[in-house]
């Protein structure tokens, strides 16, 4: 135990140093090449932060235990609003653009409605129990699509301060993405590190696996997007704080459960209530609501995220 306890320490020191190197690489990158910082955090910087919940995504399904793969994403979207921003904010509000709340947060809306739409099978037929089928999958690549294509439109928006901005940036081009890419394999790795010394510390205390499952699992996994989104909110570095989340979460619906189910077929949502996906849509909703309301997600609203986040894990863990 007392091995795993100095693993876990050693996965922390890393992660958090990876997460910060990375936010100023991802950063640099961006001004270098004249374009949106929100654009490198919707996706270098999101999508290589959620590479642990791909890896057990795909894993569980493929094993046939779809249960997993559903609790990942669900408890991943959750923690990823009401515990990450809502620390990130209450640390340090968090400024929102103006497009940011016209542009990204909708889809995010968008994308998470219809995923806790897709969820409700039973409500719609008594009969008829929660499942997750190929044809919901496939609505959600296509909802990916379209967020891939509001990409695209994001990249031919280059700064009109182009030069000017290139001067500012950090590194090079070239060291920011060799930065980019060693960062991320460090975050992912250490990630497992912790999860799994996590876990091996949770077994020996007597722990129940449930409670295993929904902290050294979901928050274990969402650690890469924890220190990112903390880091980025400290250092001043709103755009890549909120975009690293909201482009996880998308990524995380659609990808990340979407194409194994696409690839593995069916699977029925057993474990999963109302609460659960009543959870998920606050998460995005109450999100866009903050972040419309002053342009920012401030301390206060940032206390209230932590609160809900709490209440809902006293449910998950004890109801």
């Amino acid at each position: 135990m007392l091995l795993d306890i100095v693993i876990l320490l050693i996965g922390f020191v890393i992660i958090i140093k990876s997460s910060d190197v990375l936010v100023d690489a991802a950063s640099s990158l961006a001004l270098k090449l004249g374009v949106p910082k929100m654009l490198i955090a919707l996706t270098i910087v999101s999508f290589g932060t959620c590479a642990p919940e791909v890896a057990i995504s795909f894993r569980s399904v493929a094993n046939g235990d779809g249960v997993m793969a559903f609790a990942n994403v669900i408890g991943s979207s959750i923690v990823n609003v009401f515990l990450i921003i809502g620390l990130a904010s209450f640390i340090r509000p968090i400024k929102v653009r103006h497009a940011t709340v016209k542009k990204e947060l909708p889809l995010l809306f968008i994308v998470t409605t219809v995923f806790s739409i897709l969820m409700l099978d039973a409500a719609f037929n008594p009969l008829t129990p929660n499942t997750f089928s190929r044809s919901d999958s496939l609505i959600l690549m296509l909802l990916f699509c379209m967020f891939i294509l509001y990409l695209v439109g994001m990249l031919f928006k280059r700064n009109k301060n182009n030069k000017e901005e290139s001067d500012k940036g950090k590194f090079s081009i070239v060291v920011s993405c060799l930065l980019l890419l060693v960062t991320i394999i460090l975050i992912i790795y250490s990630s497992e590190m912790i999860i799994d010394s996590a876990k091996s510390i949770a077994t020996a205390l007597n722990i129940s696996e449930k409670a295993i499952t929904m902290t050294a699992i979901v928050i274990g996994t969402s650690l890469p997007e924890m220190i990112m989104t903390v880091t980025s909110a400290r250092k001043g570095e709103f755009d890549m704080a909120i975009g690293n989340i909201i482009g996880t979460n998308i990524f995380n619906i659609c990808i990340v459960l979407g194409l194994p189910i696409l690839i593995f077929g069916n699977i029925v949502l057993e474990g999963f209530g109302f609460i659960d996906i009543l959870a998920v849509f606050l998460s995005s909703f109450l999100l866009f609501v903050f972040a419309r309301s002053e342009r920012e997600v401030s301390k206060k609203e940032g206390t209230i995220m932590l609160i809900v986040f709490v209440l809902y894990y006293v449910y998950m863990l004890f109801f």
